[in-house]
């Protein structure tokens, strides 16, 4: 059925503009003014970007099969200590998706591909604060429960969120209230200061990452003696700590394909390696919350906080709300800036047919 389909041609770094170049690939590039058919029809030919959709993509279905099978078979409408857990598994199935679409999207043009990664930010930053929460009800050291870090401890990472998202979407285009009358697909950092903007956005998602993970990382590499929650989980949560480094080594590096340029544009390069790293690690991730939730339950709701609605769903549809607002103000200068208004077609003339 495929073969009578006329698939998107494809191009080399040289053909499509500097937006849409990405470090040391130099093939395989999609046309930046694809339709929204050409995109879809993308996935089923080999591209650069083609491994990135469907590494994200299919896992998306293994974390919403997870969330449905907790929803069925666990009272969940009853039962406050499950809502943590519903909150990280719907962000478990956001950001892959989300990345997903943003990576099947992109080329349609500039400011679709810009606002594209803000949804992606935006979902990654809301999986920050789903891993928050459930650290938050169940992975916290015994010593430390009922602690003042641990009564701030959601609060500051719903503003953790809010603030890593605006971060990300400041490293693509800068201030956006500022390029109202500019062509802001030019302007700082991502175009005049690429290396500056990558340093921002690699900033964005390690400090909450680093936050999120601190009471973890007490727990299973620093806490010695009584209080220190010693269980079986401990070693699971070791390998998805591992390979979170792992995936922000390959997202910083950009390894292998910065030692071979060309070698890795279809198959192997990091960002591919970037998301097989990152869904497994929060496949372990997810199995290590589990299996606390489960060991710990009665000690920590005869001893622990107890989870209310405004410290989970409550806090998550303010996040979910703030997040929405965040892009919303960096894709308004979109629609109105000079270059990308109604008959610019950026990038047409840079693919040669």
């Amino acid at each position: 059925m495929l073969s009578l389909i006329k698939l998107p041609r494809v191009f080399t770094v040289h053909q499509v503009p500097k937006a849409f170049q990405e470090d040391s690939i130099i093939s395989g590039y999609r046309h930046p003014r694809s339709s929204a058919t050409d995109c879809v029809l993308s996935l089923f030919q080999l591209t650069n970007e083609t491994l990135n959709v469907w590494t994200h993509f299919l896992p998306t279905w293994y974390f919403l099969w997870k969330l449905l099978t907790v929803v069925c078979m666990q009272d969940v409408w009853h039962d406050a200590y499950t809502w943590p857990l519903l909150v990280f598994l719907l962000s478990c199935c956001v950001y892959p998706l989300a990345s997903s679409c943003a990576h099947t999207f992109s080329t349609m043009s500039t400011r679709a591909r810009h606002i594209c990664f803000f949804f992606d930010y935006g979902a990654l930053s809301f999986y920050s604060l789903g891993s928050a929460m459930t650290y938050s009800a169940y992975i916290m050291p015994d010593a430390w429960v009922n602690s003042l870090f641990h009564t701030y401890y959601v609060p500051i990472a719903v503003f953790n969120t809010v603030i890593c998202t605006t971060m990300a979407c400041y490293s693509r285009l800068g201030l956006p209230f500022l390029h109202y009358n500019h062509d802001i697909t030019e302007r700082f950092p991502e175009s005049q200061k690429p290396k500056l903007g990558k340093v921002l956005r690699i900033s964005a998602f390690t400090y909450p990452y680093l936050f999120d993970n601190i009471p973890l990382f007490y727990r299973i590499f620093l806490c010695v003696g009584e209080g220190c929650t010693a269980n079986e989980a401990n070693s699971l949560h070791v390998y998805h700590t591992l390979l979170a480094f792992l995936t922000g080594f390959l997202f910083a590096t950009h390894l292998p394909e910065r030692l071979a340029p060309g070698r890795f544009d279809y198959i192997g390069h990091s960002h591919q390696l970037f998301h097989v790293c990152g869904v497994i690690g929060t496949h372990f991730q997810m199995k290590a919350i589990e299996m606390d939730m489960s060991l710990r339950r009665s000690w920590l709701q005869a001893h622990g906080p107890a989870v209310t609605f405004g410290s989970t769903l409550g806090a998550t549809m303010v996040c979910i709300v703030l997040t929405l607002g965040v892009i919303f103000l960096f894709s308004r200068p979109l629609f109105r800036s000079p270059v990308l208004g109604k008959g610019s077609n950026p990038g047409k003339k840079s693919c040669r047919h």
